[in-house]
């Protein structure tokens, strides 16, 4: 989506289908780092802390960071529990010594391989995971991000700063986050932008073409890509998703104006309306005061 700016600083849609041209990006950038910067003054707080997996999504948000409250005010954790995650921890490094911000490495793999060691027992025998083989694993991996979120919350505890998540508008809609996981954090830079978006900010910003460029995953396991997960790669997704969720389209008429599969389309739209439970306050049963009279 394209933004203008309002008189009152804010932004709004200008009808377009996402970002492309300098004068959107440049008014976007203006709106994210202000918010962060007020954020972090309103706070009363000594800086940021963010993840960076090396991956395009925290390597925006670390840059943003950096320049909405200054390098020196940034701390980065990277936080690998899979031996493929090596690779993206060495971009992770490399940029923010571009940007001169405290970059720290944590392992996380002995510590959640004690977690398993310890709780699975009373767990077994575990029907899920006789129905289904991967269920463990992808258990697993949500521990992997509830235990970044632990880490990330115990730094920011220790030096009186606030936590950046990394999510897109893409993986919000989806429900494609770990509840209380990468889920959880005090402000989301890159939340309003899709994927798409995301890249193209990435890029007006000078981020390393090998960084936008890489194949999106969520680290969840070893060989896990978004596109896989998701069923389409988020060329088929964002447009999709900004048809029916934005723009109101049918699934039938969006499916049919952008030549995909019907099938494709109710799929991840099904997974808008089945990760509901992810946006929102965890419900109550509606007890009011009638009731307790």
């Amino acid at each position: 989506m394209n933004y203008v700016t309002t008189d009152d600083g804010g932004l709004e849609s200008d009808g377009r289908p996402f970002l492309t041209d300098r004068e959107s990006l440049a008014a976007v950038y203006e709106r994210i780092t202000s918010s962060v910067e007020s954020l972090v003054a309103d706070a009363n707080a000594d800086g940021v802390v963010v993840a960076m997996s090396g991956g395009v999504d925290s390597t925006l948000t670390a840059t943003l960071a950096a320049d909405a409250v200054g390098s020196e005010n940034v701390l980065a954790l990277g936080m690998p529990y899979h031996k493929t995650e090596q690779a993206g921890m060495v971009d992770a490094r490399s940029v923010a010594e571009d940007l001169e911000i405290d970059f720290r490495e944590i392992h996380l793999r002995s510590l959640i391989d004690a977690f398993d060691e310890s709780i699975s027992p009373a767990l077994e025998p575990d029907r899920e995971s006789l129905s289904r083989p991967n269920q463990r694993n992808h258990a697993l991996g949500n521990v992997a991000a509830r235990m970044r979120m632990v880490t990330l919350y115990y730094a920011a505890n220790r030096q009186s700063q606030i936590v950046l998540g990394t999510a897109n508008r893409s993986e919000s809609l989806l429900g494609y986050f770990t509840k209380y996981g990468d889920g959880a954090a005090d402000c989301y830079p890159i939340g309003d932008l899709y994927k798409t978006e995301v890249r193209a900010l990435a890029d007006y910003l000078d981020v390393p073409d090998r960084i936008i460029d890489k194949e999106p995953t969520a680290g969840f396991y070893v060989g896990q890509t978004d596109a896989d997960e998701l069923g389409a790669p988020y060329a088929v997704i964002d447009p999709l998703l900004e048809r029916v969720v934005d723009r109101g389209q049918s699934l039938e008429d969006a499916a049919d104006e952008m030549g995909i599969d019907r099938k494709t389309a109710r799929e991840v739209l099904g997974m808008c309306d089945s990760s509901e439970h992810k946006r929102t306050v965890p419900q109550t049963p509606g007890i009011d005061d009638r009731d307790r009279a």
